[in-house]
């Protein structure tokens, strides 16, 4: 699935980063930002994707598509959340 949204992601002209929780070192450098979003964990769909600017430095989440989706529809949220509608 993840090879999919990548692409779509791409797309749009969106960076794709796959940040699984065993792979600690890029888990650690966006783990402030699912915190912010989730700091708890609970209520994350699998997979939760969240849309953010400047992950790296002082970050705004724009908005985030969870769960997984054919193929149109993850466009289509991902465009909702570019557009301003927060998935």
């Amino acid at each position: 699935m993840s090879f999919y949204d990548q692409k779509v992601t791409e797309e749009l002209g969106l960076e794709f980063v796959d940040v699984k929780m065993q792979d600690t070192e890029t888990y650690r450098k966006y783990r402030k930002v699912l915190l912010s979003q989730y700091p708890d964990k609970s209520e994350m769909g699998w997979p939760t994707y969240i849309i953010c600017d400047n992950p790296n430095a002082d970050f705004q989440i724009l908005g985030e598509v969870k769960g997984g989706h054919p193929k149109g529809e993850f466009r289509s949220r991902l465009q909702a959340v570019i557009a301003g509608g927060n998935g």
